[in-house]
This record gives structure tokens, C-alpha cells and sequence, in this order.
């Protein structure tokens, strides 16, 4: 249900680039902030580069209560990204933005934590970022 992600949200991001071979890390933070049609998520991070520069980075997306039960991650123009099926502890989707291919997988085991994976791949795209989430004041899940 939507108003279960309401609130703030700290996260660890791992990204495996395959064209370059670097791991990359990133830590940051989630709002998810209620509007007139379900949540708007704002995510500000800050990544550290193998050289050891620091980039800050930000992201947002709306979360909308999806017909079919589920939610429906949509971008800003409105969009659709992807859909979750919060009702199950894991669940799958796939975005097409042609060449690219976006394989996304939440994970919800550990509610009120939960992961999220995507592997992307296309012509000049090959990675997969891992990132994990979890509520201020609760202890960090394994690394990603």
C-alpha cells in the first residue's frame, strides 16, 4: 500500500558497471512525500568515484495506486517506469527505453527494510545497481 512508504528513507546504492569494471557506491536518502494522487519520491545521493571525487545526484519519480492493485512508478511527464505488487514479498518488472532495457526486483523479506536491483543493459549500457532501504534509526541490512 502506498501510505506503508510514506516518510523519510536512508539508502546505500552498490552499482557493478560491466563496461568499465568499477564498483561504485552511493548513500543517501528517500522521501517519499504525500501529493493529491499518492506519493512523489525525491532522492538525493552522493557517490564516490574510483578516483575518490564525490558527485552529488538527484532523483525523482511519482508513486501512483496502480488499477490493477499495485503501484505504479511513474516519471515526472507521466510515464509509466515500472510497477511493484507490494502485496508479495518479491516482485519483477521490466522497463523498455529503447536501445535500453531496464530488468528491475524489489525485495521485501525484510519489511520494513527492502532492496531494490536493477540490471540494465543496451549499446552503450551494461550495470547493475543494488540498492538498499530502510527507516532512520533502524540497524543497515547486509552491504549491497
Amino acid at each position: 500500500m502506498l501510505s506503508d512508504f510514506a516518510g523519510d528513507w536512508l539508502l546505500e546504492r552498490a552499482i557493478d558497471d560491466a563496461l568499465t569494471g568499477e564498483r561504485l557506491h552511493a548513500s543517501g536518502h528517500a522521501v517519499f512525500a504525500p501529493d493529491a494522487h499518492g506519493l512523489v519520491y525525491d532522492e538525493t545521493v552522493e557517490m564516490v568515484l574510483a578516483s575518490g571525487r564525490r558527485l552529488r545526484g538527484t532523483r525523482r519519480y511519482l508513486w501512483r495506486a496502480d488499477p490493477g492493485g499495485g503501484i505504479a512508478v511513474v516519471f515526472e511527464d507521466g510515464r509509466l517506469f515500472h510497477r511493484i505488487a507490494p502485496d508479495r514479498v518479491r516482485c519483477e518488472d521490466r522497463h523498455d527505453c529503447t536501445p535500453d532495457v531496464y530488468e528491475g526486483a524489489y525485495d521485501f523479506t525484510d519489511w520494513p527494510q527492502f532492496q531494490l536491483r536493477w540490471r540494465v543493459t543496451g549499446p552503450r549500457k551494461g550495470y547493475a545497481m543494488h540498492t538498499a532501504y530502510r527507516r532512520p534509526g533502524v540497524s543497515p541490512p547486509a552491504s549491497p
